[in-house]
Protein backbone atom coordinates (compact mmCIF):
# COMPACT_ATOMS: atom_id res chain seq x y z
CA UNK A 1 0.00 0.00 0.00
CA UNK A 2 1.55 3.64 -0.99
CA UNK A 3 2.42 5.71 1.93
CA UNK A 4 -0.37 8.39 1.41
CA UNK A 5 -2.76 5.76 1.37
CA UNK A 6 -2.30 4.15 5.11
CA UNK A 7 -5.20 5.04 7.55
CA UNK A 8 -5.83 8.69 9.20
CA UNK A 9 -4.57 8.21 12.81
CA UNK A 10 -6.95 9.53 15.44
CA UNK A 11 -4.41 9.52 18.52
CA UNK A 12 -2.00 12.35 17.83
CA UNK A 13 -0.03 11.26 20.73
CA UNK A 14 0.07 7.19 20.02
CA UNK A 15 1.66 8.58 16.53
CA UNK A 16 3.93 11.05 17.81
CA UNK A 17 5.20 7.86 20.57
CA UNK A 18 5.31 5.09 17.56
CA UNK A 19 7.80 7.73 15.30
CA UNK A 20 10.37 7.62 18.17
CA UNK A 21 9.68 4.12 18.87
CA UNK A 22 11.59 3.09 15.76
CA UNK A 23 14.37 5.38 15.81
CA UNK A 24 14.75 4.85 19.95
CA UNK A 25 17.84 3.40 20.36
CA UNK A 26 19.27 5.72 17.66
CA UNK A 27 17.81 8.51 19.54
CA UNK A 28 19.50 7.65 22.70
CA UNK A 29 22.67 7.65 21.60
CA UNK A 30 21.80 11.54 19.87
CA UNK A 31 20.82 12.23 23.74
CA UNK A 32 23.92 11.09 24.76
CA UNK A 33 26.07 12.64 22.04
CA UNK A 34 24.06 16.06 22.70
CA UNK A 35 25.16 16.21 26.17
CA UNK A 36 28.94 15.11 25.46
CA UNK A 37 29.28 17.67 22.70
CA UNK A 38 27.74 20.49 24.72
CA UNK A 39 30.76 20.38 26.97
CA UNK A 40 33.18 23.88 27.37
CA UNK A 41 35.63 25.06 29.53
CA UNK A 42 33.17 28.02 30.22
CA UNK A 43 30.42 26.84 32.72
CA UNK A 44 28.06 29.53 31.51
CA UNK A 45 28.14 27.87 27.57
CA UNK A 46 27.46 24.42 29.16
CA UNK A 47 24.37 25.96 31.50
CA UNK A 48 23.00 27.23 28.86
CA UNK A 49 23.30 25.27 26.24
CA UNK A 50 21.97 22.53 28.68
CA UNK A 51 19.04 24.67 29.50
CA UNK A 52 17.83 25.55 25.99
CA UNK A 53 18.18 22.03 24.73
CA UNK A 54 16.53 19.74 27.91
CA UNK A 55 13.38 23.19 27.43
CA UNK A 56 11.29 20.33 26.04
CA UNK A 57 10.26 20.16 22.48
CA UNK A 58 9.75 16.93 19.88
CA UNK A 59 13.62 16.90 18.76
CA UNK A 60 11.61 16.82 15.15
CA UNK A 61 14.76 17.60 13.19
CA UNK A 62 17.07 14.91 14.40
CA UNK A 63 14.80 12.77 14.39
CA UNK A 64 14.53 13.45 10.77
CA UNK A 65 17.78 12.68 10.10
CA UNK A 66 17.53 9.09 12.00
CA UNK A 67 14.51 8.65 9.82
CA UNK A 68 15.68 9.25 6.36
CA UNK A 69 18.67 7.38 6.83
CA UNK A 70 17.30 4.82 8.30
CA UNK A 71 14.35 4.40 5.75
CA UNK A 72 17.32 4.17 2.96
CA UNK A 73 18.99 0.77 4.82
CA UNK A 74 21.84 3.27 6.73
CA UNK A 75 23.92 1.18 8.94
CA UNK A 76 26.68 3.21 9.46
CA UNK A 77 26.75 5.65 12.97
CA UNK A 78 27.93 9.29 11.38
CA UNK A 79 23.82 9.68 11.36
CA UNK A 80 23.77 10.39 14.98
CA UNK A 81 26.33 12.95 14.54
CA UNK A 82 24.83 14.64 11.93
CA UNK A 83 21.08 14.53 14.33
CA UNK A 84 23.02 16.19 16.94
CA UNK A 85 24.55 18.80 14.98
CA UNK A 86 21.31 19.99 12.96
CA UNK A 87 19.77 19.81 16.61
CA UNK A 88 22.32 22.23 17.61
CA UNK A 89 21.48 24.05 14.68
CA UNK A 90 18.30 24.90 15.29
CA UNK A 91 18.77 25.26 18.82
CA UNK A 92 21.24 28.16 18.21
CA UNK A 93 18.60 29.54 15.96
CA UNK A 94 16.43 29.25 19.20
CA UNK A 95 18.34 31.32 21.10
CA UNK A 96 18.82 34.03 18.22
CA UNK A 97 15.30 34.11 17.84
CA UNK A 98 14.37 35.39 21.10
CA UNK A 99 16.70 37.77 21.48
CA UNK A 100 15.37 39.10 18.58
CA UNK A 101 11.72 39.22 19.35
CA UNK A 102 12.39 39.97 23.19
CA UNK A 103 10.69 36.56 24.20
CA UNK A 104 10.43 35.81 28.00
CA UNK A 105 8.46 32.51 27.17
CA UNK A 106 8.90 29.52 25.55
CA UNK A 107 7.54 26.10 25.90
CA UNK A 108 6.10 27.36 29.24
CA UNK A 109 9.09 28.57 30.96
CA UNK A 110 11.52 31.65 30.81
CA UNK A 111 13.60 31.91 27.53
CA UNK A 112 17.28 31.56 27.91
CA UNK A 113 17.85 35.66 27.54
CA UNK A 114 14.95 36.38 30.09
CA UNK A 115 17.10 34.18 33.09
CA UNK A 116 20.36 35.13 31.55
CA UNK A 117 20.45 38.28 29.43
CA UNK A 118 20.15 39.06 25.89
CA UNK A 119 24.46 38.38 25.59
CA UNK A 120 24.99 35.13 26.35
CA UNK A 121 22.24 33.73 24.74
CA UNK A 122 23.46 34.91 21.47
CA UNK A 123 26.95 34.33 22.47
CA UNK A 124 26.32 30.60 23.23
CA UNK A 125 24.39 30.61 19.99
CA UNK A 126 27.27 31.29 18.29
CA UNK A 127 28.76 28.42 19.94
CA UNK A 128 26.48 26.13 19.09
CA UNK A 129 26.59 27.09 15.53
CA UNK A 130 30.32 26.82 15.98
CA UNK A 131 30.15 23.23 17.34
CA UNK A 132 27.71 22.51 14.39
CA UNK A 133 30.26 22.93 11.91
CA UNK A 134 32.82 21.27 13.63
CA UNK A 135 30.93 17.92 13.54
CA UNK A 136 29.86 19.05 10.19
CA UNK A 137 33.62 18.60 9.10
CA UNK A 138 34.43 15.36 11.27
CA UNK A 139 31.19 13.74 8.96
CA UNK A 140 33.45 14.35 6.19
CA UNK A 141 30.75 14.85 3.32
CA UNK A 142 31.39 17.55 0.84
CA UNK A 143 27.99 17.23 -0.14
CA UNK A 144 26.33 17.33 3.47
CA UNK A 145 28.83 20.36 4.14
CA UNK A 146 27.25 21.77 1.09
CA UNK A 147 23.97 21.63 1.92
CA UNK A 148 23.97 22.62 5.58
CA UNK A 149 26.04 25.79 4.83
CA UNK A 150 23.82 26.46 2.57
CA UNK A 151 20.98 25.95 4.51
CA UNK A 152 21.64 28.21 7.16
CA UNK A 153 22.18 31.44 5.01
CA UNK A 154 18.93 30.58 4.03
CA UNK A 155 17.28 30.13 7.38
CA UNK A 156 19.50 33.38 8.39
CA UNK A 157 17.55 35.62 5.22
CA UNK A 158 14.35 33.73 6.17
CA UNK A 159 14.60 35.24 9.42
CA UNK A 160 15.29 38.76 8.65
CA UNK A 161 12.38 38.95 5.74
CA UNK A 162 10.51 37.66 8.94
CA UNK A 163 12.02 41.28 10.54
CA UNK A 164 11.26 43.52 7.81
CA UNK A 165 8.05 41.69 7.60
CA UNK A 166 6.71 42.88 10.93
CA UNK A 167 4.48 45.56 10.68
CA UNK A 168 3.71 45.58 7.29
CA UNK A 169 0.07 44.44 6.16
CA UNK A 170 0.61 44.65 2.17
CA UNK A 171 2.48 41.38 2.49
CA UNK A 172 0.80 38.76 0.47
CA UNK A 173 0.46 34.68 0.61
CA UNK A 174 4.22 34.53 -2.12
CA UNK A 175 5.86 36.66 -0.01
CA UNK A 176 4.56 34.62 3.63
CA UNK A 177 5.63 31.43 1.77
CA UNK A 178 8.88 32.27 0.67
CA UNK A 179 9.32 33.72 4.69
CA UNK A 180 8.31 30.77 6.34
CA UNK A 181 10.07 28.85 3.45
CA UNK A 182 13.49 30.01 4.88
CA UNK A 183 13.00 30.19 8.66
CA UNK A 184 11.29 26.76 9.13
CA UNK A 185 11.33 24.67 6.36
CA UNK A 186 14.44 24.93 5.31
CA UNK A 187 15.77 23.21 8.32
CA UNK A 188 13.54 20.26 7.77
CA UNK A 189 14.65 20.40 4.20
CA UNK A 190 18.46 20.08 5.41
CA UNK A 191 17.64 16.88 8.13
CA UNK A 192 15.91 15.17 5.49
CA UNK A 193 18.31 15.94 2.65
CA UNK A 194 21.29 15.51 4.79
CA UNK A 195 20.26 12.14 5.71
CA UNK A 196 19.38 11.03 2.62
CA UNK A 197 22.84 11.72 1.08
CA UNK A 198 24.16 10.33 4.38
CA UNK A 199 22.21 7.07 2.48
CA UNK A 200 23.37 7.48 -0.19
CA UNK A 201 20.25 7.42 -1.89
CA UNK A 202 19.87 7.64 -5.91
CA UNK A 203 18.72 10.87 -7.26
CA UNK A 204 14.76 10.23 -7.00
CA UNK A 205 14.91 9.24 -3.69
CA UNK A 206 17.11 11.91 -2.86
CA UNK A 207 15.11 14.77 -4.30
CA UNK A 208 12.00 12.99 -2.57
CA UNK A 209 13.40 13.07 0.77
CA UNK A 210 14.23 16.45 0.31
CA UNK A 211 11.28 17.39 -0.70
CA UNK A 212 9.18 15.60 1.99
CA UNK A 213 11.22 18.04 4.69
CA UNK A 214 10.26 21.26 2.76
CA UNK A 215 6.80 20.18 2.63
CA UNK A 216 6.52 18.77 6.31
CA UNK A 217 8.42 22.01 7.31
CA UNK A 218 5.79 24.26 5.63
CA UNK A 219 2.80 21.93 6.74
CA UNK A 220 4.17 22.07 10.81
CA UNK A 221 4.95 25.92 10.37
CA UNK A 222 0.98 26.67 8.91
CA UNK A 223 -0.11 25.06 12.00
CA UNK A 224 2.01 27.12 14.17
CA UNK A 225 0.23 30.34 12.69
CA UNK A 226 -3.25 28.59 12.82
CA UNK A 227 -2.84 27.83 16.18
CA UNK A 228 -1.70 31.50 17.40
CA UNK A 229 -5.59 32.29 16.40
CA UNK A 230 -7.44 29.25 18.19
CA UNK A 231 -4.60 26.97 20.28
CA UNK A 232 -4.42 26.62 23.66
CA UNK A 233 -2.22 29.09 25.43
CA UNK A 234 -0.86 26.58 28.46
CA UNK A 235 -0.58 23.62 25.87
CA UNK A 236 1.33 25.66 23.05
CA UNK A 237 3.86 27.30 26.33
CA UNK A 238 2.98 31.02 24.35
CA UNK A 239 0.47 33.00 24.67
CA UNK A 240 -2.77 32.92 21.88
CA UNK A 241 -2.30 35.99 19.87
CA UNK A 242 1.83 36.09 20.44
CA UNK A 243 2.07 36.66 16.76
CA UNK A 244 -0.85 39.63 16.59
CA UNK A 245 1.19 40.98 19.28
CA UNK A 246 4.18 41.18 17.30
CA UNK A 247 2.36 42.62 14.54
CA UNK A 248 3.29 39.55 12.13
CA UNK A 249 1.39 39.35 9.23
CA UNK A 250 0.91 35.35 8.84
CA UNK A 251 -1.30 33.42 6.63
CA UNK A 252 -4.56 33.78 8.64
CA UNK A 253 -4.89 37.59 8.81
CA UNK A 254 -3.53 37.96 5.70
CA UNK A 255 -6.51 35.70 3.91
CA UNK A 256 -8.85 37.70 6.04
CA UNK A 257 -7.70 40.49 4.39
CA UNK A 258 -8.13 39.27 0.93
CA UNK A 259 -11.74 37.43 1.86
CA UNK A 260 -13.13 39.61 4.50
CA UNK A 261 -15.02 43.05 3.55
CA UNK A 262 -12.79 46.55 3.43
CA UNK A 263 -13.84 47.56 6.92
CA UNK A 264 -12.61 44.18 8.19
CA UNK A 265 -9.37 44.22 6.02
CA UNK A 266 -9.40 47.47 7.73
CA UNK A 267 -9.36 46.23 10.83
CA UNK A 268 -6.64 43.89 10.96
CA UNK A 269 -4.23 46.27 8.46
CA UNK A 270 -4.65 48.79 11.53
CA UNK A 271 -3.92 46.25 13.88
CA UNK A 272 -0.74 44.91 11.87
CA UNK A 273 0.62 47.77 11.82
CA UNK A 274 -0.19 48.50 15.67
CA UNK A 275 0.97 45.84 17.01
CA UNK A 276 -0.61 44.99 20.66
CA UNK A 277 -3.17 42.68 21.52
CA UNK A 278 -5.78 45.68 21.95
CA UNK A 279 -8.10 44.53 19.31
CA UNK A 280 -7.15 41.01 19.60
CA UNK A 281 -11.25 39.95 20.20
CA UNK A 282 -11.95 41.99 16.98
CA UNK A 283 -9.27 40.05 14.80
CA UNK A 284 -9.96 36.66 16.35
CA UNK A 285 -13.90 36.95 15.19
CA UNK A 286 -12.41 37.91 11.55
CA UNK A 287 -10.16 35.16 11.11
CA UNK A 288 -12.84 33.36 12.08
CA UNK A 289 -15.60 34.65 10.56
CA UNK A 290 -14.06 35.30 7.12
CA UNK A 291 -13.37 31.15 6.81
CA UNK A 292 -8.92 32.56 7.10
CA UNK A 293 -8.75 29.60 9.54
CA UNK A 294 -10.01 26.63 7.63
CA UNK A 295 -7.82 28.64 4.39
CA UNK A 296 -4.80 27.84 6.82
CA UNK A 297 -5.65 24.66 7.72
CA UNK A 298 -6.79 23.52 4.41
CA UNK A 299 -3.39 24.86 3.01
CA UNK A 300 -1.40 23.15 5.74
CA UNK A 301 -3.34 19.83 4.52
CA UNK A 302 -2.19 20.14 1.52
CA UNK A 303 1.62 20.63 2.80
CA UNK A 304 0.89 17.58 4.88
CA UNK A 305 -0.23 15.21 1.39
CA UNK A 306 2.69 16.48 -0.57
CA UNK A 307 5.15 15.47 2.14
CA UNK A 308 3.57 11.81 1.85
CA UNK A 309 3.58 11.46 -1.18
CA UNK A 310 7.18 11.58 -1.99
CA UNK A 311 7.61 8.29 0.57
CA UNK A 312 6.02 6.69 -2.38
CA UNK A 313 9.50 6.87 -3.54
CA UNK A 314 10.91 4.45 -0.19
CA UNK A 315 10.83 1.28 -0.20
CA UNK A 316 8.43 -0.39 2.81
CA UNK A 317 9.49 -0.18 6.20
CA UNK A 318 8.82 0.54 10.02
CA UNK A 319 10.84 4.27 9.38
CA UNK A 320 8.74 4.77 6.07
CA UNK A 321 5.64 4.68 8.29
CA UNK A 322 6.75 6.58 11.14
CA UNK A 323 7.63 9.47 8.15
CA UNK A 324 3.88 9.37 7.01
CA UNK A 325 2.85 9.78 11.04
CA UNK A 326 4.75 12.73 11.61
CA UNK A 327 3.16 14.21 8.67
CA UNK A 328 0.27 13.27 9.75
CA UNK A 329 0.80 14.41 13.01
CA UNK A 330 1.86 18.25 11.63
CA UNK A 331 -2.09 18.69 10.76
CA UNK A 332 -3.90 17.06 13.82
CA UNK A 333 -1.88 18.52 16.85
CA UNK A 334 -3.41 21.05 18.83
CA UNK A 335 -0.14 22.62 20.13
Amino acid sequence: MPANASPRSSDSNTASSSLHAAVADDFAAVNRTIKEQLASRVPLVETIGQYIIASGGKRLRPLLVLLAARALGYQGDKHISLATLIEFMHTSTLLHDDVVDESHMRRGRATANDAWGNAPSVLVGDYLYSRSFQMMVEIGSLKIMGILSGATCIIAEGEVQQLTNVGNPDVDETVYFETIQGKTAMLFEAATHSGAVLAEADPQQEAALQLYGRYLGLAFQLVDDLLDYQGDAKAMGKNVGDDLAEGKPTLPLIQAMAAGTPDQARTIRQAIRQGGLERLDEVLAIVRDTGALDYTRARAEEMSAKALEQLDFLPPSRYRDSMADLARLAVERQH
